[in-house]
């Protein structure tokens, strides 16, 4: 009967063990629910659908169909230093990861050693007679010290280091995210640049004819010296402007250089009214920025690993049970070494249980908790702020595109009153001061316009990338 009851015993406790082996202790990880609007407050004027993720092209520059701006994407993503750390960060989670999850297997050791020693023969316990001064051992060991992950502590530091590296991978992601498009917005402040360049310089040109007619008609007198120097004036007001131009151009070529590691970098002149205006992409529903939006993915996985850290942390509150043996051999000389005699081995279990830690560990955990409950509110934060940064690119791509008529129009009527009030002027029916304004509004309608281009696309540039820019978080699994 007592040997029932202790077989019984022994595997009560073998269950018991197995199935605290089975669980790890801490919570299991749950998706915090935060609360987002069915829609945003633009998706009914600009027809945002369920299904915009499809429609977004993976390398979203080339809807823009410009040579130029393709090329220095591409060197952006491949030599820029930020790309570089990214990718060494990554290197350094997954070696992170590769050693925690070393952890879960037993290590072998091979200890090998050759030693004399000699013994005093002064001390004040004498060596027995015939007990040699000098003694030689040769030792060749293999050991192993392996724990037993009973709570699951050492399953939990896996699960939290692969959270980093998948966080890691994400956090490259929006790197390249992030560099792609400033990269695209510095080349369209550019060409916005070179428009405005070439409408300063036609503006210019138009001042200096108009000096020439003023003067002309001054030396008849049909006109006054007032006249001459309100011309001069505002001819060094265009030259003033051109030269401002220029010198906004160079800063933006050399931050494209900076962008695509080539510091001597040079971009021929262009026209921001030839670059195409793409398709605006459906901005969706707002919860697929959950799964749309690298940062998002990587702020989740820092709660995923906070929650896990919290597992680990209680963990070290509890027993820690390892189990160690060694096999091998020792002897005085190194020929009796793989003699039956010379064989050596120890095996057997060890627990360490803390019991007066003055908090410590129980510190640890709290402050694991404070860890995960801030990781929290920073996914929180992350998603609230994609559904911003989407809400306002769909308003602003609305607005802007609504003005491209209106900004024309004002255009339109600029130079037909410029044209017009020049010829009452030549004619004499009209001042100078006339022409003046004429010459300022028709030279702020043309650079609004290459202004608002460059805005609508920016914001586009604004609305791909609060939408995830084409990313798919395939490219981030492990």
């Amino acid at each position: 009967m007592r040997k029932h009851h202790s077989m019984a015993l022994r595997l009560s406790l073998v269950g018991l063990t197995m199935a605290m082996a089975g669980c790890a202790i801490g919570p299991d990880y749950h998706r915090p629910a935060v609360a987002l609007p069915a829609s945003y407050p633009e998706s009914a004027q600009t027809g945002a659908t369920e299904t915009g993720q499809d429609a977004l092209s993976a390398q979203w520059w080339t809807l823009y169909n410009d040579a130029t701006l393709t090329q220095l994407v591409s060197a952006t993503l491949k030599n820029n230093a930020d790309i570089g750390r990214a990718i060494a960060q990554i290197d350094e989670a997954e070696g992170v990861l590769s050693e925690t999850s070393a952890n879960l297997l037993p290590e072998i050791d091979l200890n090998a050693a050759h030693t004399k020693a000699r013994t005093s023969t002064v001390t004040a316990q004498r060596l027995p007679p015939g007990t040699p001064v000098v003694t030689t051992s040769n030792r060749l060991l293999l050991s192993t010290a392996f724990e037993l992950d009973l709570w699951g502590k050492l399953r939990r530091a896996s699960e939290a280091a692969r959270a980093e590296v998948l966080g890691s991978r994400y956090a490259k992601e929006v790197t390249a995210l992030t560099l792609a498009s400033t990269t695209a917005r510095a080349y369209f402040a550019l060409r916005a640049l070179d428009t405005q360049i070439a409408v300063t310089k036609e503006t210019l040109a138009s001042r200096e004819e108009s000096l020439t007619v003023v003067k002309s008609r001054a030396h008849g007198g049909l006109a006054s010296d007032l006249d001459v120097y309100q011309a001069q004036g505002t001819r060094a007001d265009a030259a003033l402007q051109l030269r401002d131009l220029q010198r906004q151009r160079a800063l933006i070529e050399h931050q494209l250089g900076t962008l695509t590691a080539t510091l001597d970098l040079k971009i021929a002149a262009g026209d921001i009214m030839a670059l195409p205006m793409p398709a605006i992409p459906d901005a969706g529903l707002p919860a697929a920025l959950l799964e749309r939006r690298p940062d998002v993915r990587q702020a989740e996985q820092t709660v995923i690993s906070t929650n896990a850290r919290i597992g680990v942390a209680k963990a070290a509150l509890l027993p820690t049970f390892s189990l160690t043996a060694s096999y091998g051999r020792e002897s005085a000389t190194s020929k009796n070494l793989f003699e039956d005699g010379a064989r050596v081995w120890s095996v057997g279990p060890a627990a360490i249980l803390p019991i007066f830690d003055t908090g410590k560990y129980r510190a640890r955990t709290r402050q694991a908790r404070a860890r995960q409950r801030a990781s929290i509110a920073n996914y929180q934060k992350t998603i609230e702020t994609a559904f911003r940064e989407v809400a306002d690119a769909l308003i602003n791509v609305e607005q802007t595109s609504a003005s491209v008529d209106d900004t024309q129009a004002k255009v339109d009527a600029a130079r037909n009153v410029l044209r017009l009030s020049q010829l009452r002027y030549a004619e004499g029916y009209s001042g100078y001061l006339d022409v003046l304004d004429a010459q300022r509004t028709a030279n702020a309608a043309e650079l609004a316009l290459a202004q608002n281009r460059q805005a609508q696309l920016a914001y586009s540039i604004d609305l791909i990338k609060s939408l995830g820019g084409g990313w798919s978080p395939a490219t981030a699994r492990p």
